[in-house]
């Protein structure tokens, strides 16, 4: 759903930069706490242990999951006839290092993106972090978090809660756009008919976005539940045997054990792999936006990319004649590069946040 330049106007673009602008703002302020603090725990508040959620390997972990967000959005699967979907990753990455973080994300991978790889227009980047970001993190964690506390506080709730709050966000950020069109678009087309084509495919698209979303938070919470943030404080209860019986202790057990840094090196394994290679194989049809365009005219007037002549535009290496060797090494590239920018960003505002607690405590 990368909005291209030429289909929202120069004002309302403007006006969506910033939105988005704001927002990335506000949540540099909320990810210091995410990335830097103990947050409270997933029904009441329960401490984290170290190198657990909040502790030293969260900047690396937000790094991660905005790599791994663009190793998959290469993966385009087929939804319906001629037409092929994408994962967005809002509900993802706000579920695995939190909301606020999650917008950031999102940011990171659409800057990436459009700058390297020529992929969303220059002048449309803030309305799709407002869409593809903003909308899909907010809705999706809302719907997440009212979910896990009606469920049963078990392992199964948090995967299926991803599951759902997954699917709706997608056609939330196709209704989202649809408002930015209405409001901006530089074509004249009834509302009517992109509404109803935009949620009708993205309903499609958020059943294979609530798939991997789910396959992928119930992956992380098997091994390491305590290093996803929205099934903070899942844990079993320590149990001391008093006079015969079983009693609860007044501390809890984290469930979770293994090493963090395995869980980091086969995600960027993971990554790497899906990019470089398994995009190969992706669908070649065009995605649910680019399709509604084509079908209903909203691209007469798009412009073209400001990046287009960028080595890596369009997922190639320039001069690579190979078509595989030149997705692959770029999808290669676009891994890491988003995951050394992610991670470094991500470092500093944990820092910051540091650095704020030390000078309170002084």
């Amino acid at each position: 759903m990368h909005v291209p330049d030429g289909f929202i106007n120069a004002p309302v673009s403007a006006v969506a930069g910033v939105v988005a602008a704001g927002a990335v703002a506000v949540s540099l302020r909320g990810a210091r706490r995410e990335l830097g603090g103990t947050p409270p725990g997933f029904a009441g508040g329960t401490p984290t242990r170290a190198g657990g959620y909040g502790g030293e390997r969260t900047a690396p972990l937000a790094g991660l999951v905005a790599a791994f967000i663009f190793a998959v959005q290469m993966l385009n699967f087929p939804v319906a006839a001629g037409t092929s979907g994408h994962l967005l990753g809002g509900a993802l990455a706000a579920i695995l290092v939190g909301p606020w973080t999650g917008v950031l994300c999102i940011a990171v991978v659409l800057l990436m993106q459009g700058i390297l790889f020529a992929d969303g227009g220059l002048t449309a980047l803030g309305v799709n972090i407002t869409v593809m970001g903003v909308v899909t993190v907010v809705v999706a964690y809302a719907l997440f978090r009212v979910l896990v506390l009606v469920l049963p506080r078990t392992r199964r709730s948090v995967t299926v809660a991803s599951f759902v709050a997954a699917l709706v966000s997608v056609p939330a950020a196709a209704a989202a756009f649809t408002l930015v069109y209405a409001i901006g678009g530089t074509t004249d087309v009834p509302l009517s008919k992109v509404l109803t084509a935009m949620v009708g495919v993205h309903v499609l698209i958020g059943i294979g976005e609530a798939v991997i979303t789910m396959l992928t938070v119930g992956a992380v919470v098997a091994v390491r539940p305590d290093l996803v943030y929205g099934a903070r404080g899942l844990t079993a209860p320590l149990k001391l045997r008093v006079d015969g019986e079983l009693v609860d202790a007044a501390a809890p057990a984290p469930v979770a054990a293994g090493s963090p840094k395995k869980l980091w090196i086969g995600g960027v394994v993971t990554a790497l792999v899906l990019a470089g290679f398994v995009s190969f194989y992706a669908s070649a049809s065009p995605d649910g936006l680019e399709k509604v365009a084509a079908d209903k005219g909203i691209d007469a007037k798009v412009e073209e990319h400001a990046a287009a002549g960028s080595p890596l535009a369009d997922y190639g290496v320039k001069d690579v004649d190979n078509a595989r060797l030149s997705g692959g090494l770029a999808g290669a590239i676009g891994v890491g590069v988003t995951l050394a920018v992610g991670t470094g960003a991500f470092w500093v505002v944990r820092g910051r946040r540091r650095t704020s607690q030390e000078a309170a405590a002084a």
